[in-house]
């Protein structure tokens, strides 16, 4: 069986390719690395869509797809409905935090999640953006042969079931 290496990219719509780019590339530092105009998909359908890559520092990408002849319905995400976490360092977390108050982007937190701390910010198109820098005992938490993941996963379906 191959192995999967690591996440390429994540791909998302977009509003507008400018202003998501002010919000990825100014704001949060990652790189235009990449745009792809698409004028016709796979199947033969004339369109008129641009793809953007976003690069982060281990060379995985968040993309996005800016499709104005195809409807989509931009909300403000909830949190546990569809969040973006990018990890950071303590340093950088608590810089991000300042420059987004300064900026005047809906910032929120510093949340202690016991393995990480996390801050969130609002991306123009809706989706939450988390922040998040590793504590002391993130490895420990993510250990699946001592935190009794799949356990906890199983006492949740028997839950639900009854």
């Amino acid at each position: 069986m191959a192995e999967i290496k690591g996440l390429h990219h994540n791909a998302y719509r977009c509003r507008d390719s400018e202003e998501t780019r002010k919000f990825y590339e100014e704001f949060l530092g990652l790189t235009l690395v990449g745009s792809l105009e698409i004028g016709e998909t796979k199947t033969g359908r004339q369109t008129a869509v641009l793809h953007t890559f976003y690069q982060m520092a281990d060379g995985s990408c968040l993309a996005f797809f800016e499709a104005p002849d195809q409807p989509f319905d931009f909300k403000e995400q909830h949190d546990f409905d569809l969040h973006i976490a990018l990890e950071v360092d303590a340093e950088t977390l608590d810089a991000m935090f300042e420059k987004g108050k300064d900026e005047g982007i809906e910032t929120r937190g510093v949340a202690d999640h016991g393995f990480v701390h996390s801050i969130y910010f609002r991306d123009p198109n809706g989706y939450v953006i988390e922040l998040t820098a590793k504590t002391p005992d993130h490895d420990t938490f993510l250990d699946p042969d001592t935190n009794n993941a799949r356990g906890i996963l199983d006492q949740w379906q028997t839950a639900k079931a009854s």
